[in-house]
C-alpha cells in the first residue's frame, strides 16, 4: 500500500482559487462569465450534476401500507449512484445546451462518463483544456 501524505496537496496538483476547482477553471468561469454579460450565452451554471446511472438497491418486497403503499421497498445498498458533475452549463444563441469540463488530462473515469453522458442524455461533453499542459 502506497503511503499517503494528507498534507501534501490535491491528488492532481491543482490549486482552489475563488470557489474554482483549480486555476484554469477559474480563469474559463470568468471567460464564460464575460461571455453571458455581453448576451453571448445565457443561463451559466456550475457544478450541474447529472444522474448516469441511479443507485441499486436489493429488492424486500411491497409496502403494504402507508404513505408508499404499492412501492417497492428499498433493502440494502448494493451500489451508489454513478453521477457526472460538469464544471459549466450554459445555453449558446441558437439556444443549444452546452456542457463543459476543465481538464487538464482525462482520467480513465472521466472518459466513461462522458460516453455515459452521451449515451444517457444524448449530450457531447466538451472538454477544454486546462492545467500545465493547456496553458
Amino acid at each position: 500500500m502506497a503511503y499517503f501524505n494528507r498534507y501534501r496537496g490535491n491528488k492532481y496538483g491543482n490549486t482552489k482559487i475563488n470557489g474554482y476547482d483549480s486555476k484554469a477553471e477559474a480563469r474559463r468561469g470568468r471567460e464564460l462569465e464575460a461571455l453571458e454579460a455581453a448576451g453571448e450565452i445565457c443561463g451559466l451554471r456550475r457544478q450541474v450534476k447529472f444522474s448516469l446511472i441511479p443507485a441499486q438497491y436489493e429488492y424486500n418486497g411491497v409496502y403494504l401500507r402507508g404513505p408508499l403503499k404499492g412501492e417497492p421497498k428499498r433493502g440494502k445498498l448494493i451500489e451508489r449512484e454513478c453521477a457526472y458533475y460538469a464544471d459549466f452549463v450554459y445555453t449558446d444563441k441558437d439556444g443549444e445546451t452546452i456542457v463543459e469540463d476543465v481538464k487538464g488530462f482525462e482520467t480513465d473515469s472521466f472518459k466513461i462518463k462522458k460516453k455515459l453522458m452521451l449515451y444517457v442524455y444524448g449530450i457531447r461533453v466538451q472538454t477544454i483544456k486546462g492545467g500545465r499542459n493547456g496553458r
